[in-house]
């Protein structure tokens, strides 16, 4: 907006660096730069835009500069209502031209893939069930399979599977319907877990045969081999997720998750916060928290165990799995009134989770981390 060519120049990089970042992102469809520079300098409606394009939404900004200063502001419109979905700004010295352009490229493309995801489930949740094509019903099981309830992952099951029904050529149903039976056996002890991690791997590896440029789709399945107690091949999926897409969240998360499990704790730990740093609304927050607190069980520190396990049940008070870990954690601590009452908790909640994972061992729980687990439990009072 300063009419500088330099800075046009600087402004330009920007939304070609975002334009290739966004790309990376399998769930979106985004329009190639030379389509999208037809607008420069031109007072176009988004809506207009959108009808052009093809697109849901537009994502706009502008460049101001100051002295030593930059201003960035950048905005995502829904183009067929006008509203804004996202917004921000990004004032910055400019000092390396290079460094500041990656660093306001990331910090925009780390904040519109979940602002366009939680806007498409919100869009889902207004059609009519029998108008659903095969990309909304997939958002209608996403919208439903996040609230991690008995009853949401039920009817998330459905609507997966009727995107399934819709188009089998949809790698989307297949993942999304992988997480909802993980989530079945895990949480909610309504499928098998054999049954269902068998049935959960093989629905991620139709998925990826379907799009293999899938990073969901190769998280979910490194989620689903974690279950059966393969390491090594969860951290692989892991890690092709990753280098799909560098910026993804829940790839973040499943490496932190694989690598704790496996005996790596402190990386883990700096996987799973990269995580939540990157999507720190995350619908499944609580689970990434929960990550953290066993993390840092097993690293042995019981104190930062105790205060992620408690931003966990902060975050979801329904979400049995911290409560364990939070007692555990003060049982190591000799705080055994209140590692009773987080034991006493867990147990109201979902006694079936907690004998499913205290009075034996799961498959991707190691021997003497197990063990580790059971102690502090012990010192918190549990008598099993």
């Amino acid at each position: 907006m300063s009419g500088d060519p330099d800075q046009e120049f600087f402004a330009d990089g920007i939304a070609e660096d975002i334009i290739t970042a966004l790309s990376r992102y399998s769930s979106l469809f985004v329009i190639a730069r030379n389509s999208c520079f037809t607008y420069k300098e031109r007072a176009i409606d988004v809506k207009q835009v959108g009808r052009e394009l093809g697109v849901r939404y537009v994502l706009e900004g502008s460049l101001r500069k100051a002295g030593n200063r930059v201003r960035v502001t950048g905005q995502l419109v829904e183009a067929e209502t006008g509203k804004h979905v996202w917004a921000e700004r990004y004032d910055r010295d400019l000092a390396d031209i290079f460094a500041l352009q990656d660093e306001i490229t990331g910090a925009v493309t780390i904040a519109i893939a979940p602002a366009i995801a939680h806007a498409e489930r919100k869009r889902a949740m207004r059609t009519a069930p029998g108008s659903l094509d095969a990309w909304t019903a997939y958002q209608r099981g996403l919208w439903h399979v996040f609230k991690i309830s008995r009853e949401d992952d039920a009817l998330a099951q459905k609507y997966f599977q009727q995107a399934i029904d819709i188009d089998p050529a949809f790698a989307g149903g297949y993942k999304g319907l992988a997480v909802a039976y993980l989530q079945a056996a895990t949480l909610f002890h309504t499928r098998s877990p054999a049954e269902a991690y068998r049935s959960a791997e093989a629905l991620a590896r139709q998925a990826i045969a379907l799009d293999g440029t899938d990073a969901e789709a190769h998280s979910t399945l490194a989620t689903a081999m974690l279950r059966h107690g393969d390491y090594d091949g969860a951290l692989a999926q892991a890690e092709i997720a990753l280098a799909m897409s560098p910026n993804l969240a829940l790839a973040q998360g499943t490496l932190g998750e694989a690598l704790i499990f496996s005996g790596q704790p402190k990386k883990g730990l700096v996987a799973v916060r990269t995580s939540i740093r990157l999507d720190p609304h995350d619908p499944k927050l609580a689970n990434r928290l929960n990550n953290l607190a066993l993390g840092y069980y097993f690293s042995r520190d019981y104190e930062a165990a105790v205060e992620a396990a408690k931003r966990a049940v902060r975050s979801n008070p329904e979400y049995p799995l911290p409560y364990r870990w939070l007692a555990a954690a003060l049982g190591q601590l000799g705080r055994t009134a209140e590692a009773k009452e987080a034991l006493k908790r867990g147990i109201e909640i979902a006694p079936a989770t907690f004998d499913m994972y205290v009075r034996q061992r799961v498959p991707w729980h190691r021997p003497e981390d197990y063990a580790h687990m059971r102690e502090g439990l012990r010192k918190a009072g549990w008598e099993g």
